[in-house]
């Protein structure tokens, strides 16, 4: 196998595929990522899997032998990150291949060699049948995961809270994620599907059955990869997924993200959220955000405590924070306030991520009682409602 390629394009590739790379893989194998030159297509194509989350990605490039071979990820990654800009070669000799070949990869400046694993030892990604895809907008699916993967669990005791829970009802998608102390739902509307022969369809050509609508909790540590690569993506591609009953897919051009999808029943959140409120209150988004950040520095470990006093008579929120070894600090906002007065105590840094993921210039917070939910929803934009546990002042 031989390939000529550029050195942006390998290190971004890799750089790609080996975050599905395990620190401490079951199998060694696992530990490396998979190579395969196509001569035909001039395509080099990369995974990487952990046998729960698998990434692939395919780039161009002058494939004069065609081949695979299996390469140590981190290594390879950290020559190829260090290489200089311009033309790399990727090449072995085949008749080595039962012997694990010495993997060349050389620059204008020299040359390093690799030992590399016959390709036939690397796992399958599992086969999802694509016969019908949802079409998602790149937009709303990176507003969805914004909107939701800061609140899942990060506690695998939890398994089915590590991930984020996707309901397709028609052409609305919902991305919900909950740790126990906090909730965040989100609502996008999808409005394009693609057949089996590629080629996209609108509402007006189709009409999308019940049949079709879907439940199920992906894993929130792949999720997070999708956003990255939706990073890369244009405002107005669309990104595939594909769904059968143990697995999905997310393809958006030559990149491909595997998931399998968590077993268990996930909580029924909507009975979670309160639909009446005693007390409301309007507030700039920044404004907030600001006034948090800068109390918050007399916060620790022991004490995370934030305190609102509602002020409606003067239309005023005032937060404060009580260090009692450091000292203390009080701020006030101008705030729309509906309701009697009273206080109410927030996990300061579970406030502050629910509103980072708000999008709008204006909040409004919805309040009953100083140990009942509230909830936090934008005034405009993003269809979203943002639930947070008060803490016992």
């Amino acid at each position: 196998m031989k390939i000529i390629c550029s050195q942006s394009e390998l290190k971004n590739n890799l750089s790609l595929v080996s975050r599905a790379v395990p620190g401490r893989p079951t199998h060694p194998i696992l530990a490396n990522v998979l190579l395969v030159a196509d001569s035909e297509k001039n395509t080099v194509t990369l995974t990487g899997f952990d046998l729960s989350l698998g990434m692939r990605t395919s780039f161009a490039a002058e494939v004069e032998e065609e081949g695979s071979i299996t390469i140590p990820a981190k290594l390879f990654n950290d020559i190829v990150s260090r290489l200089p800009e311009g033309e790399i070669t990727v090449s072995f000799d085949y008749d080595d291949i039962d012997d694990n070949p010495l993997v060349a990869i050389a620059s204008m400046y020299g040359k390093f060699q690799l030992r590399g694993v016959s390709a036939d030892e690397f796992p399958e990604l599992p086969a999802v049948e694509k016969e019908e895809a949802l079409m998602l907008p790149v937009t709303a699916l990176s507003e969805g995961l914004k909107g939701s993967l800061f609140a899942a669990s990060g506690d695998e005791a939890k398994q089915i809270l590590t991930g984020i829970h996707l309901t397709r009802n028609l052409d609305t998608l919902e991305f919900a994620a909950t740790d126990g102390h906090r909730l965040a739902v989100v609502k996008t509307t999808d409005d394009k599907e693609v057949s089996e022969d590629g080629e996209e369809t609108t509402d007006e050509d189709i009409s999308i059955s019940e049949e079709q609508n879907f439940t199920m909790t992906i894993p929130a540590r792949a999720l997070r990869e999708l956003e990255r690569i939706l990073t890369m993506a244009k405002e107005e591609d669309n990104v595939a997924l594909y769904v059968d009953d143990g697995q999905v897919v997310f393809e958006l051009g030559a990149q491909n993200l595997t998931s399998r999808k968590l077993d268990g029943a996930y909580p029924n959140y909507n009975q979670l959220i309160p639909t009446s409120f005693d007390r409301t209150m309007v507030v700039e988004r920044k404004r907030i955000i600001e006034s948090l950040e800068r109390v918050s520095v007399l916060l620790d470990q022991k004490n995370n405590m934030v305190k609102f006093t509602l002020d409606g008579k003067n239309d005023q929120l005032f937060l404060s924070v009580e260090a009692n070894e450091l000292g203390n600090a009080k701020e006030s906002i101008v705030a729309e306030i509906t309701g009697d007065d009273f206080e109410i105590g927030f996990n300061i840094r579970y406030l502050m991520d629910g509103l980072k993921a708000l999008s709008s210039n204006e909040i409004t917070f919805h309040f009953n009682g100083a140990i009942q939910p509230v909830i936090v929803t934008p005034l405009s934009g993003l269809q979203m409602k943002y639930l947070i546990m008060p803490v016992k002042l």
